[in-house]
């Protein structure tokens, strides 16, 4: 009998403080969408997000947290403890806003403007990276009251730079991690969020594996022999060149990958080359991506493209070289840390609303971070259910509706209580 009185006593006891819990993220929800529309009309570019990450830091230490600045030029980590012993598990926040212009009527839209690679333009957070910010902030307000509940230590992550620093700077979760972020104390598991603006408001989506892409950005340099444009044969043409490259590119994903195991993709995004319509240049510039969600796929892409650019070349009687820069890694899900979150994911949206994605061919320097821990990073619907028209991420028309973000909050205090606990 005594047996079962501790029983429900305990049940009773871990009733309320998950009702408690609860309560205190019903309550922050007015919170977190004041700061989500604060993040978006002040948006910063990578590696220059200085009023965004005063704001961070700001709150956390009105929480009382161990808060650290400057981490990989704008980065803040705050640290929460635990009353209990245990693991330390990290969640992560990227910061940064894009050189888009906003064209929308919301009511917080960014009439932010810059001046971005001696261009003109606006800056907007055209990837919900804004409410990543304040669902993290929201989650450790709500985490900093529940110190007694909590077995270990939570490092609270808002990376810069995820977008890709400026050239010639570093940045991005690699310098994080260069600098020791997850680090002291050492981090055991890390978990990370990306909200969707085609995935409905409630929904989870996740997938273990390789969920995002590796990126590899890649620039061609092709050599010719500039000549008046009415007298090719006098000269060697770097743009006919170039046309056949990109041509014999494709034929790489049509004919030479697997795409039944899984997606790959080559894009050249950029050409530049020649001054006038009547002079054939010296030389052609091309600037593109290939993203892969398997090493062996990348491998052979790589060498293929190296290979096909100056055989093609070649045999036209110029040249070419490939120089590559690895923007990312596969974001890759441990398959355990995975299985073992899983219901906590389904415990706050519902079973039905936790569903298994296709891997996406974007990419996230995420990957990084779980190259040295385990991690799984998952998606957050952030469209308005019944919309007939949502836009993609990085564009000027890009929407989130903001009741979408409570659930990240639910979700992040869940898997990270779960983890602790049961670890």
């Amino acid at each position: 009998m005594k047996n079962l009185s501790f029983l429900l006593l305990f049940l009773s006891i871990f009733s309320f403080a998950q009702n408690s819990i609860e309560q205190d993220i019903i309550d922050i929800e007015d919170k977190l969408i004041e700061w989500r529309h604060y993040f978006h009309q002040n948006p910063e570019l990578s590696n220059r997000e200085f009023k965004t990450a005063e704001k961070i830091a700001e709150h956390l230490k009105s929480l009382g947290l161990e808060v650290e600045t400057g981490i990989a030029k704008t980065g803040v980590v705050g640290i929460l403890k635990g009353n209990h012993p245990g693991k330390v598990v990290a969640l992560r926040a990227d910061i940064d806003a894009l050189p888009v212009t906003e064209r929308n009527d919301l009511s917080f839209k960014s009439e932010v403007r810059t001046t971005f690679l001696n261009t003109e333009t606006g800056v907007m957070h055209a990837c919900g990276h804004d409410t990543h910010i304040s669902i993290l902030m929201a989650t450790a307000e709500v985490l900093s009251k529940h110190k007694d509940k909590i077995n270990g230590t939570i490092k609270f992550i808002f990376q810069p730079a995820e977008e890709g620093p400026p050239p010639g700077e570093e940045g991005g979760a690699k310098l994080m991690i260069k600098e020791g972020v997850l680090e002291n104390p050492k981090v055991d598991a890390i978990f990370g969020l990306h909200i969707n603006s085609q995935t409905p408001v409630g929904t989870i989506k996740y997938k273990t594996g390789g969920i995002m892409a590796s990126v590899e950005r890649f620039v061609v340099t092709v050599k010719g022999k500039q000549t008046h444009g009415s007298q090719p044969w006098s000269g060697v043409d770097p743009i006919l060149i170039s046309a056949k490259i990109i041509d014999g590119f494709q034929t790489i994903i049509s004919r030479e990958v697997k795409l039944t195991d899984e997606a790959a993709v080559i894009t050249v995004g950029k050409i530049t080359g020649g001054t006038r319509f009547n002079i054939i240049p010296e030389s052609v510039e091309m600037i593109g991506t290939v993203r892969t969600l398997d090493p062996e796929t990348r491998e052979l892409i790589m060498k293929r493209m190296d290979n096909m650019a100056h055989d093609l070349a070649t045999a036209y009687n110029g040249s070419a070289v490939i120089d590559w820069q690895n923007n990312t890694s596969i974001t890759f899900n441990d398959a355990e840390l995975t299985s073992e979150i899983l219901p906590s994911l389904q415990k706050v949206a519902g079973e039905g609303n936790v569903q298994i994605m296709k891997a996406t061919t974007g990419g996230e320097d995420f990957s990084y971070f779980q190259e040295v821990v385990p991690g799984v990073y998952f998606f957050l619907g952030g469209m308005t259910p019944g919309t007939e028209e949502s836009f993609p991420h990085h564009t000027p028309d890009f929407k989130i509706d903001d009741s979408g973000m409570l659930l990240g909050v639910k979700a992040f205090t869940q898997i990270t209580l779960d983890f602790l606990n049961n670890n």
